[in-house]
């Protein structure tokens, strides 16, 4: 049986209905993970469950440690990874509250730890990354937002910026310009880094915000989790489809 990790990233550091058989302290090689893994059933079966800014909320994007968090849950027994993300709209398809199933991603971010393939290697390792996410999982997720009647988006393209700041108009606008639908802070290198590990990965993503320049409103935290909080219950209606599925 497919044991899932679920990646929860801001607004879904705890996992309501989770029930909770044990919390791994790990280490790995690379370091401690961002929180403690939470080895729990949910939906009635066993997940993996990862506070991705740990718990609390506490870890910048650009301060994550991916590598750790991927290496803990694979070490976990994790055999396939959903990972949650709040991010910015930038089509206009992608409003407030609007949920993306992102098919394809581009990295903006630099000096991240993206790869576990460096030091003292026997040979260089490349791996196929012209599809970042897991078919498999991501029809899994359209599914189960179809079945909530949610406001979704069955692909986009995900761009990865560095945080912690949010993005200028100008920047947006380079975004759009390459192609981007959706910006966020966390994508990457979590999705190579599963793909390093053998791990099917997906993205669900809630968009909490119009990125700047797409609205002549203030960007405010307390919007965005006014955002988070009403979303929530629809990832979680998901999350619990796509497990039982």
């Amino acid at each position: 049986m497919t044991v899932y990790a679920i990646i929860g990233g801001t607004g879904l550091t705890q996992l309501e209905g989770l029930t909770i058989h044990e919390a791994l302290p790990l280490d790995t090689p690379y370091g401690a993970p961002s929180a403690d893994i939470l080895r729990g059933s949910y939906a009635g079966r066993e997940v993996l469950f990862l506070a991705r800014h740990g718990q609390p909320h506490r870890i910048p994007p650009h301060q994550v440690n991916y590598r750790a968090n991927l290496w803990a849950l694979k070490q976990a027994g994790a055999k396939a990874i959903v990972a949650v993300n709040a991010v910015g709209g930038i089509h206009a398809a992608m409003g407030t509250g609007h949920f993306c199933v992102p098919h394809q991603i581009i990295d903006y971010t630099s000096g991240r730890a993206h790869t576990f393939y460096e030091g003292d290697l026997e040979h260089v390792t490349h791996v196929d990354f012209s599809q970042p996410y897991d078919r498999q999982l991501r029809e899994g997720l359209v599914a189960a937002l179809r079945a909530e009647n949610a406001a979704f988006s069955d692909h986009g393209i995900y761009g990865c910026t560095q945080g912690p700041r949010l993005e200028t108009a100008a920047e947006i606008a380079r975004m759009e310009r390459d192609g981007c639908d959706l910006v966020g802070m966390t994508g990457m290198p979590e999705a190579v880094l599963a793909r390093e590990l053998a791990l099917p990965y997906a993205c669900l993503a809630l968009v909490v915000n119009p990125a700047a320049g797409k609205s002549s409103a203030l960007i405010t935290m307390a919007e965005i989790e006014r955002v988070i909080e009403q979303g929530m219950g629809t990832v979680k209606a998901v999350l619990a489809r796509v497990l039982s599925n």
